[in-house]
């Protein structure tokens, strides 16, 4: 086989990554030696990979500056509607390459890196991961944020800035061990602190009523410090922010009080009040009621509202009206997006500033609420939805308890007069759970308060429709809407992989990058010999670097013409990594009792970071690494099976494995997955698909055809119907006996012969409490891989087959997504203009800038 081309050399021959000129070069060489020298206070001597890596990125993100000024300075003179994504998560991965991508700046660097003398992939390996985020829902909202500068949005990322992320994950003697993740060790260059836009979060404390309204006293305050991170658009000049906040105490934090003598722990006291942007939460689909955990909520609702209504009075809009009539063009000039029900407490935060400062009347209030906010549902399962205590939210915030009351004695009243006398609907329908602990079911009074609901996937958006929240799509029909998760084609196809994005390039031209529906054109190409063998070719120097790569990690010596089935996401039960395992255990059966028949060689990999709280999750790792460590030392099997766990699986790997995959596994049970988007990055980069009709794969499967996929397994009737009869996982394990020997030994002690009882609890899970009723699937899980290894063993059948696929992800752009947002949630319309790159002047119309523009 030809050696593949370095990503260097690849990288010189892609047009999409911009023009090399020697001008440019040569600035970014100055750029580069001057921070160097003046930013970081080295020289060529004494200068280690990091300095380098550093004086690279203050040079890309001096590119970055201009832009960024020059469009908030255009949204300042233009005032158009503002979008504003609340949510808890910004799962950002590595900024570097992403910018030099976006700016058009990629093989310049490349060049000048190169005639520095240095290896810029080695360079870009030193970044840390900005992994303020747990899986799914924390990356869509980064997907989302290129997908809004790109389509030139005027919009903003408000969430926290945690000093540490979600923690490193260390594979121990086959254990997850969670490490700290201090991201921020050594600086991120990518971030400006804007101390000057401090704002005051006020917690505890109790309320007044006065004659003149509601008034919250005694109050602990926090500082809210924001950082803004520039999130460039594809080649459009727009530069929008993310604005993220830190908790600071206040410098007379706990010396307020005549009493203290004790200064000293009164100094070290301030870390209380700082704790609150601390860590980030590492629950994926769960709910973890914890104090901590509900002053985050507040403190990035808090901060963040009162930095809107500061930019919407500055505004042009804001300033010209009257006090009284002020609020009324509110929701015209501002859209709110809550990331699912972690940010609602922004609902009743703005009534109180409405209600309560402003002095608005309540109704008015309450119409101004409802038109500016809107609602993305992200999960069906029971345990991951928000119910807080009432008692917690009495204690830490007060008067937003009166208000959700308030809220819902009017919501109820409504209730009542449309339907009388059904007291089951009164009681279904309210924002308070009685019985037991009383508590407010935050999902419900994300609806109530408003204008548009959506899941995540068509099927999603159904079940949330007609059955988790039925009453109240009764009630407002049209309040609820679908919008198909994405993902951005800029990060998950020209950064990851350089040649695909080329060869596509090729093909159908450039255009495609911001305009996916494109790919369809490749349709066309789906006979031509050449285009297979090239994707092919593609795919294969993918997985010999990938393969290499594990070689270096993990000491296993990979075959890279095997087929590399890949199942990579967060750990939980309802993903279903158990099925998996059972399915590899299986064909090590298969191998030892026949192993002289034809086997098509797999590398199967497993990745994914477990809830350090969740056991069951905990142990499905080990019990994979125990698997592992039998099936990679058998000598009967060789080299027709490896099995290997990655190790802190994040943004950054996905990059890595994503573009190296042949088969990626989506098998969730149906109805349990609202849209997953790792199944579209795979689909994306020419991987196949073996899966479940779930969330997006649905979608998948209706773009690609249902031929060009391996679907397999109950749909979700067949769940319903399985659940109306009864599930008995003791019915399968006696009917099929490749089933019943894997469990055997499982059970047995076969996979951990120092500790046979170890996978008692996993055993004991899926014969008497699996609600994602692993056995009920197994079987059709197995023949369908039958069917994938059939396949396989023909190149060009798969390949074509995958050329398909790459046809049919058009659909799965975030560019797609965030279009049926603006227009039917934001009321907002895409804008193609490109503003002019700061080294051309602005047009006389704009030189009549006003100094004080609102950040």
């Amino acid at each position: 086989m030809s050696r593949p081309l370095s990503d260097q050399e690849r990288r010189k021959q892609i047009s999409i990554r911009g023009i090399v000129g020697a001008e440019s070069v040569a600035e970014l060489k100055r750029g580069f030696n001057r921070h160097l020298h003046f930013t970081l206070v080295k020289d060529r001597n004494v200068a280690t990979p990091r300095d380098y890596y550093f004086a690279l990125a203050h040079t890309v993100r001096d590119h970055l500056v201009g832009r960024w000024i020059r469009t908030q300075q255009y949204y300042y003179e233009k005032d158009p509607k503002r979008i504003y994504y609340l949510s808890l998560e910004f799962y950002m991965g590595r900024t570097l390459q992403n910018t030099m991508i976006n700016l058009g700046l990629q093989n310049a660097c490349d060049e000048a890196i190169y005639q520095l003398g240095l290896d810029m992939e080695e360079l870009e390996e030193i970044e840390e991961d900005a992994g303020l985020g747990n899986g799914g829902l924390g990356r869509l909202a980064a997907c989302f944020l290129d997908s809004m500068a790109t389509l030139g949005l005027a919009a903003y990322g408000y969430g926290i800035r945690y000093e540490y992320g979600i923690f490193n994950q260390k594979i121990r003697d086959g254990w997850q061990v969670e490490e700290a993740d201090d991201w921020l060790r050594h600086g991120n260059p990518w971030e400006k602190a804007r101390p000057e836009y401090m704002l005051p979060v006020h917690f505890y404390g109790r309320v007044e009523h006065a004659a003149t309204g509601a008034k919250w006293v005694d109050t602990q305050v926090v500082l809210a410090l924001p950082y803004d991170t520039p999130v460039p658009g594809y080649l459009n000049n727009t530069v929008n922010t993310m604005r993220l906040w830190s908790a600071r105490a206040p410098n007379d934090f706990n010396l307020r009080d005549f009493n203290v003598g004790d200064y000293i722990q009164a100094v070290l006291d301030r870390n209380l009040a700082e704790n609150i942007s601390r860590v980030l939460y590492p629950n994926d689909n769960f709910f973890e009621g914890k104090e901590l955990r509900l002053k985050q909520e507040y403190f990035v609702v808090a901060a963040t509202l009162q930095d809107i209504i500061r930019r919407f009075k500055a505004s042009k809009f804001g300033s010209t009206d009257s006090v009284r009539t002020v609020f009324d063009s509110f929701p015209d000039q501002v859209a709110i997006q809550l990331n699912d029900t972690h940010p609602a407490m922004a609902i009743p935060e703005l009534m109180r500033i409405l209600v309560d400062i402003e002095k608005l009347p309540w109704n008015k209030a309450w119409d101004i609420t409802k038109r500016t906010f809107a609602y993305t549902n992200h999960t069906v399962l029971p345990e991951a939805l928000e119910r807080w205590p009432v008692d917690l939210v009495e204690k830490l915030l007060p008067r937003h308890l009166q208000i959700i009351y308030e809220i819902n004695q009017r919501h109820l009243d409504h209730i009542a007069f449309l339907f009388p006398n059904d007291v089951d609907r009164l009681q279904r329908m309210s924002l308070i759970e009685e019985g037991g602990t009383k508590r407010i079911n935050m999902a419900h009074l994300c609806i109530v308060g408003s204008h548009a609901v959506n899941g995540v996937a068509k099927i999603h958006s159904e079940i949330v429709k007609t059955q988790v929240f039925q009453d109240f799509a009764a009630l407002e029909p049209e309040k609820f809407q679908n919008k198909t998760n994405g993902i951005t084609p800029r990060r998950w196809l020209l950064l990851c992989n350089p040649g695909l994005a080329e060869l596509i390039a090729e093909k159908i031209g450039e255009d495609y990058v911001r305009d996916l529906s494109q790919l369809t054109k490749l349709h066309e190409c789906v006979d031509d010999d050449l285009f297979i063998r090239e994707v092919a070719k593609v795919k294969q120097e993918n997985k010999v670097k990938f393969a290499l790569y594990l070689e270096k990690e993990y000491k296993v010596k990979i075959n890279p013409s095997s087929m590399f089935d890949v199942h990579v996401k967060r750990i939980h039960e309802y993903k279903r990594q158990l099925m998996n395992c059972l399915h590899i255990i299986t064909m090590y059966n298969r191998i030892r009792r026949d192993p002289v028949k034809l086997f098509v060689p797999r590398t199967v990999i497993i990745g994914g970071k477990a809830a350090p709280g969740y056991h069951m999750a905990k142990m499905i790792i080990k019990l994979i690494n125990a698997v592992a460590q039998v099936v990679n030392n058998d000598p009967l099997v060789g080299s027709k099976l490896k099995v290997i766990f990655l190790e802190n699986y994040r943004v950054s790997l996905a990059e890595k494995v994503i573009p190296a995959t042949d088969l990626s596994e989506q098998i969730s049970t149906a109805g349990t997955e609202a849209s997953g988007t790792g199944n579209m990055k795979f689909m994306l980069n020419g991987a196949l698909t073996i899966g479940t009709m779930d969330g997006a794969n649905v979608e998948m499967a209706e773009e690609a055809g249902e031929e060009n996929l391996f679907i397999f397994g109950m749909r979700m009737e067949d769940v319903t119907e399985l659940d109306r009869e009864g599930y008995n996982a003791q019915k399968y394990y006696d009917q099929l006996p490749e089933l019943k020997e894997a469990i055997d030994q499982i059970k047995s002690g076969f996979f951990s012969p120092e500790e046979p009882d170890l996978f008692n609890d996993v055993v004991n899970m899926l014969f008497h409490h699996d609600r994602f009723k692993v056995f009920a699937d197994y079987e059709a899980y197995v023949r369908c891989q039958e069917k994938v290894s059939e396949l396989y063993l023909n190149s060009k059948a798969w390949t074509k087959m995958v050329i398909r696929n790459i046809a049919a992800a058009g659909k799965f752009s975030s560019d797609r997504t965030i279009k049926e947002y603006a227009r039917d949630i934001w009321h907002v319309e895409p804008s193609n203009l490109k503003i002019p790159p700061p080294n051309e002047p602005r047009d006389a119309a704009e030189q009549s800038t006003p100094n004080g523009t609102a950040a």
